[in-house]
């Protein structure tokens, strides 16, 4: 039931945002400011988290609701792939984030690998475009798209950041214990699947 009430809450919060930016009606307003109110109360209910944090953190956006973009580096040298220790959480990823607003996904994912693991790239091909939802994530208050981007090596050395504590390339054989929100060992194993097979299709939900 976990993933039934937290789409419900999503989906409630969702309408009520969109409501909220398109609606001329006072009445109106007023009745999605309480559909609004009602996901923060669902969410607070099950997760026991402040009902501030809720507001501010999930309830917070306006204009028409869209997903969260999360963009992954995919950097591989001598058959194995690159990942960062995040300092939150202690589990392995590949180094990425949010999508920046001004930034393209080229820009983005250059940024977040040199940012969290200390190497110098440039983005050579899109690999996937996935649906958290559809893959075995904890479950997240917000929709996300997770885009992963191969990236060819060209400079730098490792070095961890202000997100990250550690830096590693690892054999698909040997892969430390992961980040499940940020990436699944299907999500890593298909990543390998583009190094043995470069002509293999893009990976899309």
């Amino acid at each position: 039931m976990t993933q039934k009430w937290l789409e419900w809450a999503k989906e409630i919060q969702a309408i009520s945002q969109a409501g909220l930016a398109y609606s001329k009606d006072i009445y109106d307003k007023e009745r999605f400011e309480q559909l609004r109110e009602l996901s923060v109360s669902i969410l607070h209910e099950y997760t026991e988290m402040e009902h501030e944090k809720i507001r501010t953190l999930f309830a917070s956006d306006t204009g028409y609701p869209t997903p969260k973009v999360d963009i992954r580096g995919v950097v591989f040298q001598d058959g194995k792939i690159l990942l960062v220790k995040e300092r939150s959480g202690g589990g392995w990823a590949l180094p990425g984030g949010w999508a920046d607003i001004g930034l393209s996904v080229k820009e983005v994912v250059v940024k977040e690998i040199k940012e969290e693991s200390g190497y110098d790239v440039t983005p050579v091909r899109l690999l996937a475009v996935l649906d958290k939802k559809f893959h075995n994530h904890p479950p997240s208050s917000q929709h996300v798209y997770k885009l992963f981007i191969q990236c060819e090596l060209i400079g730098g050395k490792a070095a961890s950041g202000v997100e990250t504590s550690d830096v590693g390339f690892f054999n698909e054989d040997g892969l430390p214990e992961l980040s499940l929100d940020r990436n699944t060992p299907e999500q890593l194993q298909q990543m390998f699947g583009y190094l043995r097979n470069p002509l293999k299709e893009v990976w899309f939900d």
